[in-house]
């Protein structure tokens, strides 16, 4: 039997717990990108990578040249007064990116354990640096750009990609446990359920970018004096996202109970319920979002809570794919021994 003291299950354990606090790390970076986005703090260092030409922002207009408005007037988004508040958003923001980038790189290091075992986990782990070092240089281009919607969304959808690559090389390392008592056999149907599931969670994620577009030129013709009327001045994007909701919705039924069907499984059930309590807090801040007036918290939960959903989707998805999951080199008698 395994000695479960030995040091290279030391070293897995300790790769599995930085994965994971690097995958929550990732979902803080989507977070503050969402308050970045609902601030419209965007443009609040309108260079890159320093921030009104200082590694350290300034935090009052004093500490800027007198002549800043003529430097960094057209890329401030109509703002020529110096916002500290917005300035420091964006900078924590960056730094978060930065933060993320050094997790994402510790697990990488932390994968070398993997590569007599089991390859596939530090290629998932080398995947995540290079996606996430890509994004990094894609946050330079949105800054470029002058926020391009288009920008924008291939920052999420790439950070997406960041979170799946992560997940995959966590789900991995943990194959053998994660897939003990499922009768895979009998899950087909439901591992194709989950890819549709994850295509259209991707679609209303990307009408999200659409409405949130569509709002912040509503917010620049009105102003926040009529926060009450931005809802009823959005165009057909809010009123197509709303109703795909409903679609996802009932999909995410179906895809909940043929989870819960599967009692012998543990980790399925806890992701089942999981699923559950998400996609009704998403569904009631999207409620309160139409309702409310938008208010800004709201939103980066609203788009945190989509990204959650989704890797859940993803995580369900592998743990039903032993061929993705599980080393083919590892025997039968050998799992039971892990497990």
């Amino acid at each position: 039997m395994t000695n479960s003291t030995s040091p290279i299950n030391r070293q897995e354990r300790r790769f599995q717990k930085l994965a994971f606090l690097t995958i929550l790390t990732v979902y803080l970076l989507i977070l503050a990108g969402g308050i970045v986005r609902s601030t419209g703090s965007g443009m609040g260092c309108p260079d890159w990578p320093t921030c009104f030409g200082r590694w350290v922002p300034p935090t009052e207009i004093s500490q800027l040249p007198t002549d800043y408005r003529e430097i960094y007037g057209s890329k401030l988004k109509g703002e020529i007064e110096f916002n500290a508040v917005k300035t420091w958003i964006e900078y924590v923001n960056r730094l978060l990116g930065v933060l993320s980038g050094f997790f994402v790189f510790g697990t990488l290091l932390a994968s070398t354990t993997y590569l007599r075992k089991d390859r596939t986990v530090f290629w998932g782990s080398f995947t995540a640096f290079v996606l996430i070092g890509l994004n990094g240089w894609l946050g330079s281009k949105v800054v470029a750009t002058e926020l391009a919607q288009y920008m924008i969304t291939l920052h999420m959808l790439l950070a997406i990609a960041v979170v799946f690559a992560l997940i995959f090389a966590l789900v991995r390392s943990r194959g053998s446990r994660l897939q003990s008592g499922i009768e895979v056999e009998k899950t087909a149907t439901l591992r194709w359920l989950l890819v549709f599931i994850m295509v259209i969670t991707i679609i209303q994620i990307v009408l999200g970018t659409q409405v949130r577009s569509t709002l912040d030129d509503v917010v620049k013709r009105l102003g926040y004096e009529q926060r009450n009327n931005w809802i009823a001045n959005l165009q057909g994007s809010f009123y197509v996202h709303r109703s795909f909701s409903l679609i996802i919705l009932a999909f995410h039924g179906v895809v909940i109970y043929q989870l819960r069907k599967l009692r012998n499984s543990e980790w399925l059930t806890g992701l089942a319920n999981g699923l559950i309590a998400i996609v009704a807090i998403e569904i009631g801040v999207g409620v309160i979002m139409a309702y409310l007036a938008v208010p800004a918290i709201t939103q980066p939960i609203h788009l945190l809570l989509a990204i959650l959903l989704i890797g859940g989707q993803f995580a369900g998805w592998l743990v039903l794919n032993p061929a993705l999951i599980v080393p083919r080199t590892t025997s039968t008698k050998s799992r039971l021994v892990e497990i």
